[in-house]
């Protein structure tokens, strides 16, 4: 398992529209959209990159209509919006003060298809800035409207298109808020943060991200796009390793294996196990183990891994996949895995539901070479193929 600082951010998810440029019958967020709403959509989109909790900011009085639109969903919070956008933020920002995360994404829901792989970039990116935002190349020529044309051709190589979500260190872009000065309405809250001292920095957007506005965008294929644009297969990868101990066993695959070693981890340190946790996080763009389950964690102290994976699985539903076959390779001199390869595919299959004929464990050495081939540690690694369910 990863030994990095556990990255837990909160969201809020600004749902105020009222449909009235996209000319819809009802408010733009509680259209239908890929087998929910916009909404819902967003809101899974968000709770599948590890939010939590969610802080979705809509009109006053509206909370039972919102719940309806988002479904069964654990870990929202719901804030009263205000006039404008900012101060909608603002409603969301506040409500989270208690909780106090130690990163924030502020996101549309009118930008409801939302890629894990942009939440990456941008919680990456705070690592060495107070926000983070995602943005596009400008492709076609930009001209200013103001004055005649003279003069008026912008360099479009010099612009780009800013995206939702917005990534923040909690407390800046609070303080941030709190303090504009800037005037009744901001452009976004990037420029909050750039006007109280912030440094911004940009990541990769992705077309996926495009705001939902006008009545052009709420054709029926746009509204059903993603769900039926989502690929109908992934594939993810994952590699760990683990210390060789003293010990009387070690679990592999979800068996118990009789050795005069053990495997050191802050869980039961099950190797392979950990391999095919990542390889299906990959797979549905959710980040890895270590972000789901830190070791500076004490509650995972010795916890069966069996846990990560079921999770992995269930998140990977959530995005709407499911597996279509696992192959896991384990890595050690010793012990022997041959004589257990079939217990741990039927122990795998039992795991994450699927028939066992689609589970692949076999073993490895490395002729004696290297922290394997010494008898120092074992390691695994983990490919899978997720299905659209």
């Amino acid at each position: 398992m990863r030994s990095e600082e556990q990255r837990t951010y909160a969201a809020v998810i600004v749902a105020g529209g009222t449909g009235t440029r996209a000319g819809l019958p009802v408010a733009k967020q509680y259209a239908a959209m890929g087998g929910t709403t916009m909404l819902g959509l967003a809101v899974t989109r968000m709770r599948a990159a590890s939010a939590d909790p969610i802080v979705v900011v809509i009109p006053e009085g509206e909370e039972p209509t919102a719940r309806v639109a988002i479904g069964a969903c654990d870990g929202l919070l719901f804030a009263t919006g205000g006039r404008t956008r900012q101060e909608s933020v603002r409603a969301g920002l506040e409500l989270l003060c208690e909780l106090a995360p130690r990163w924030v994404l502020i996101h549309d829901a009118a930008r409801p298809d939302l890629p894990g792989e942009v939440v990456t970039r941008l919680l990456g990116a705070l690592d060495d800035a107070a926000g983070a935002i995602p943005v596009l190349p400008v492709a076609d020529s930009m001209i200013s409207t103001e004055g005649d044309m003279r003069g008026a051709m912008l360099d479009r190589e010099s612009l780009r298109r800013v995206q939702t979500p917005q990534a923040f260190h909690f407390d800046a872009i609070l303080a941030a808020h709190r303090r504009w000065t800037g005037g009744a309405v901001a452009g976004d809250d990037a420029e909050v943060l750039a006007q109280a001292g912030g440094r911004v920095a940009l990541v990769a957007g992705d077309p996926r991200l495009r705001k939902l506005t006008w009545r052009e965008d709420f054709t029926e294929a746009n509204m059903n796009r993603p769900a039926d644009a989502a690929p109908a297969f992934r594939m993810g990868s994952g590699y760990d390793v683990h210390r060789l101990v003293p010990g009387d066993g070690i679990w592999l695959c979800g068996v118990h294996v009789r050795h005069d070693r053990a495997l050191s981890g802050h869980s039961d340190a099950d190797v392979a196990l950990h391999a095919l946790t990542d390889a299906i996080l990959g797979a549905a763009a959710a980040g890895d183990i270590g972000q789901h389950f830190p070791p500076t964690d004490p509650q995972w102290r010795g916890a069966a891994s069996h846990r990560f994976l079921t999770h992995a699985v269930g998140l990977a539903r959530e995005c709407g996949y499911r597996l279509a076959n696992a192959d896991v390779t384990i890595i050690c001199e010793r012990p022997k895995i041959g004589p257990h390869c079939d217990a741990m595919r039927a122990r795998l299959a039992e795991l994450v539901g699927v028939e066992i004929g689609v589970i692949s464990v076999k073993a490895t050495t490395t002729e004696r070479l290297g922290f394997t081939g010494r008898g120092e540690g074992i390691a695994a690694q983990a490919s899978v193929l997720v299905t659209r369910c």
